[in-house]
């Protein structure tokens, strides 16, 4: 007996949903509100959304070992900040500005305020999960993607005024490209848009941010010339962070379906295949200029890959996914170039990676996307891309990479506009921090810890010239009593540790 025909399908709800008359969905003291959801596309979804959120520690570490020792516990202070920022914010009012069900074509409305009436009514993501599971999910997404984009701050952007970016850019930004991206009622969803998992909302609109936060900033202290001495700093934080990501990635794209279906596992295919693509690429490209087998380069090249493949995702077959990982590794690699002619200090390449290759992927989806693989779930019909004779794809594609990344590097230069022009009443606001503070490092100055220990050591030495100076007397404190002395040794001890990559050759130069 087939199970479907005869209604003995275990995939579909136990009932049909009954209580559109409930903003709750139903009363679960007279009710039991469960029966309208298959359990496992339950478990699936929340699983997926503790894999999202294992990737914003990831994003820290990756960022962390990309900077300078004297700021890398700063990059992961804002990775989790941005957790409790951005959640705080879906809390109160990100989540219906995105998701209402009474959305415009450009945003949501305020029904859903503080999560009023958002329970067990079936979300307008998918029929198969309730709003109060798609909402938690996609709050993750919202975090991971101001994650991305703080970034930009490396090294010289003062945290408070970072803080009240993230919430103010999750707002004015994420939610609104977010909504008309994936609400069904949103402009793009009803154009045609195809983008999975986050090819404009998060990739292209983080790294636009990115870019525009790094023109607002400014070069760092000493960029383009041998004073500033960039490398980074801890390879094993590059390839921890590389691993957390590509672990959380799974949950990213393939619970993107939002239910527990074959369209989740080619999701999840397509995305470890690119990964491994995109880190092969990247190596061979930098190995044909340098003939070294470079580790940030792999990771680089893996991240490229995941950035790319995520809007094609739910919508390609499986030998798709090589393409986008050739294409996402090399446009990605030369793109850290553009950073020199735009003649922006983009620190850690987050428009390089994230704005290309989020640009990549969704054009890519234009031409790969298959109808066949949309409906691996059981209900969702596209019109495909130019695997199915649908051209007009690519214009949608295009346009909705461009309005978003547009949008979204408009809108911040705005917002860090407006709070830079505050700072000039109320320096507490301004974005960068001053030259001294740079020198002496934003975990000092910002955090007063620092990511390891032996940098405590510094603390302790002083010329025979500073006798004076109590040992162990605090930096500030120092730089109070002898602050070009302060300055000079600051720089000193910083340029030897940043030069090298063992703790006994900083110790014996020391």
């Amino acid at each position: 007996m087939d199970p479907v025909t005869s209604g003995m399908d275990p995939t579909t709800p136990l009932e049909p949903f009954k209580n559109a008359t409930n903003a709750n969905g139903g009363d679960s003291m007279l009710y039991n509100l469960n029966v309208f959801y298959n359990p496992g596309d339950i478990a699936w979804v929340v699983t997926s959304t503790a894999l999202v959120l294992l990737m914003i520690p990831g994003v820290g570490f990756f960022y962390s070992g990309l900077a300078r020792r004297k700021s890398a516990l700063s990059l992961l202070w804002l990775s989790v900040m941005s957790a409790a920022v951005v959640s705080l914010q879906w809390f109160f009012w990100g989540y219906s500005l995105s998701f209402s069900h009474g959305a415009s074509s450009f945003i949501g409305n305020l029904d859903n305020l503080g999560l009023k009436g958002v329970l067990a009514a079936p979300s307008v993501g998918s029929p198969r999960i309730p709003d109060l599971l798609f909402c938690v999910y996609q709050g993750m997404f919202a975090c991971i993607t101001v994650a991305l984009a703080v970034g930009a701050v490396a090294e010289r952007g003062r945290i408070l005024p970072c803080i009240i970016y993230m919430f103010c850019w999750s707002t004015l930004v994420y939610d609104p490209i977010a909504c008309w991206t994936w609400n069904p009622a949103g402009w793009m969803f009803k154009k045609g848009g195809l983008d999975f998992a986050g090819g404009t909302p998060v990739h292209i609109s983080s790294g636009c941010a990115a870019l525009a936060y790094s023109y607002m900033l400014g070069k760092r202290r000493g960029h383009g010339t041998q004073e500033l001495n960039y490398r980074p700093h801890n390879v094993t934080h590059i390839v921890i962070g590389t691993v957390f990501l590509w672990v959380g990635w799974f949950g990213f794209n393939a619970g993107s379906a939002l239910s527990a279906n074959l369209r989740a596992v080619m999701a999840a295919v397509v995305t470890n295949l690119a990964a491994c693509v995109g880190g092969i690429t990247w190596c061979l490209v930098d190995y044909r200029l340098e003939r070294k087998w470079s580790t940030v380069g792999f990771c680089s090249g893996v991240i490229a890959g995941l950035v790319a493949i995520t809007p094609g995702s739910g919508y390609v077959p499986a030998w798709a996914a090589v393409v986008f990982g050739v294409c996402g590794g090399v446009a990605c690699n030369y793109a850290t170039k553009l950073k020199y002619f735009l003649r922006c200090d983009d620190a850690l390449d987050i428009f390089a990676v994230h704005g290309i290759g989020g640009f990549v992927g969704n054009i890519l989806t234009a031409f790969f996307a298959a109808d066949y693989i949309a409906h691996l779930d059981g209900y969702t019909v596209i019109r495909g891309g130019w695997l199915n004779h649908n051209w007009i794809q690519l214009g949608y594609q295009v346009a909705d990479s461009v309005a978003g990344g547009a949008y979204s590097f408009v809108v911040t230069c705005l917002i860090l506009a407006a709070l830079d022009g505050v700072g000039k009443f109320l320096p507490v606001f301004k974005l960068r921090a001053s030259e001294e503070e740079e020198v002496l490092g934003i975990d000092d100055v910002e955090i007063g810890e620092f990511a390891y220990d032996y940098v405590e050591l510094t603390r302790d030495v002083h010329s025979p010239s500073d006798d004076e100076v109590d040992e162990g007397m605090s930096t500030h404190s120092l730089q109070r009593h002898h602050p070009s002395a302060m300055s000079h040794h600051h720089e000193k001890n910083q340029s030897s540790m940043d030069s090298s990559h063992q703790y006994g050759d900083w110790a014996h130069r020391q």
